[in-house]
């Protein structure tokens, strides 16, 4: 048995020198060291040695074992480098030729859109101001000037998380970052509640509607909430916030109006328009022949709101507004489908 493990170690080492490309590496090793060859026999063998051949049988034929699989192994290595070798000699390489490109990470169009909007707010006074996502139905509505049974509810579709009457005080995803408002106000509040201390602050967050979605409305969407909070403060103040911030956004020559309009937590409200800078106000497609692009809505924050919030409106006045940055993404950009921002096409995000 000894002269039959040498006779074989002696051939398959043999073959293996021969061997000069990887389908007869695979070939060699079914045939010598696979379950059928003539070494694995050895081993299936054993029960019929002696007590006395076992152990110098099994010695024996481990060796030849592990000598066949090194081999094997510096062989399939040679044979490698070899073929490596040669292709490098016969194929020809164009160093001319550009290399490959390499795709590189970047920001969100929103979250960039979110940014540039924030560092502008940074550089006119606002900190930020994060609130929750997850609201009660008293903060999202009724401390923000909607009763129970107030029309302006049917504005703003609700996701509720949990069921019951809007009496039950619901839990829900907040429709708008308004309900910041109430949050920073009663913070603020309750470290001076004698004498409340001024508020200039930016909410940025996620809002959510039920909604039919389509090119220009979705079920979630960013809104960036400002709000200032003081004494003496005056519709002269928000104008002028405002128009500062559409030219720091828009530049310099950027011509702005404001619109009468209503909302529950404002008094008075209006809505702003920015001259549209697709067609210098000559009317297009994209503003749709008025001239101009509405960008937000703002006013002067209710005497009920700033009551709910810790302020005295006898004392306090302020003002608040709400704007989209994917909406003025869309116009800067002519997008003229808002689902593409949540799509995840990356044709579609790979222009930003």
């Amino acid at each position: 048995m000894l002269d039959k493990l040498k006779e074989i170690e002696k051939s398959a080492l043999e073959s293996l020198a021969a061997i000069t490309d990887q389908a007869a590496l695979d070939a060699w090793r079914v045939a010598n060291v696979g379950r059928s060859s003539p070494l694995m026999q050895v081993f299936a063998g054993f029960g019929k040695l002696s007590k006395e051949e076992k152990p110098v049988v099994g010695a024996e034929a481990n060796r030849v074992k592990v000598a066949l699989e090194s081999a094997l192994a510096e062989r399939a290595e040679a044979v490698k480098n070899a073929a490596l070798a040669k292709s490098l000699e016969e194929e020809k390489l164009d160093v001319t030729l550009p290399g490959r490109s390499v795709n590189v990470g970047r920001l969100h169009p929103s979250t960039q859109q979110l940014r540039r909007v924030l560092d502008i707010l940074a550089e006119m006074g606002f900190q930020v101001y994060t609130s929750r996502e997850v609201e009660t139905d008293d903060i999202n509505f009724q401390m923000l000037n909607f009763p129970l049974d107030h029309p302006a509810r049917d504005m703003q579709d609700t996701f509720f998380i949990e069921a019951g009457d809007r009496g039950d005080n619901p839990i829900l995803m907040r429709t708008h970052t308004s309900p910041g408002q109430i949050h920073a106000m009663r913070e603020y509040a309750a470290t001076n509640p004698q004498d409340p201390p001024p508020i200039r602050i930016a909410l940025p967050g996620m809002c959510f509607r039920y909604e039919q979605i389509t090119a220009r409305s979705e079920i979630q969407f960013n809104q960036v909430e400002g709000l200032a909070v003081g004494k003496n403060i005056t519709f002269a103040d928000l104008k002028g916030t405002l128009t500062d911030f559409v030219r720091r956004m828009f530049g310099q020559d950027a011509r702005v109006r404001f619109r009468a309009s209503y909302f529950p937590f404002t008094e008075p409200s209006a809505e702003m328009d920015v001259e549209c800078f697709v067609c210098g106000g000559k009317g297009c497609q994209v503003c749709k022949n008025s001239g101009w692009l509405e960008i937000l809505g703002c006013g002067m924050v209710h005497p009920n709101v700033l009551q709910n919030g810790g302020y005295d409106p006898n004392i306090y006045s302020g003002f608040a507004w709400g704007m989209g940055p994917e909406r003025q993404l869309m116009l800067r950009n002519k997008i003229n489908d808002i689902r593409y921002f949540w799509g995840n096409d990356v044709r579609f995000l790979e222009q930003f």
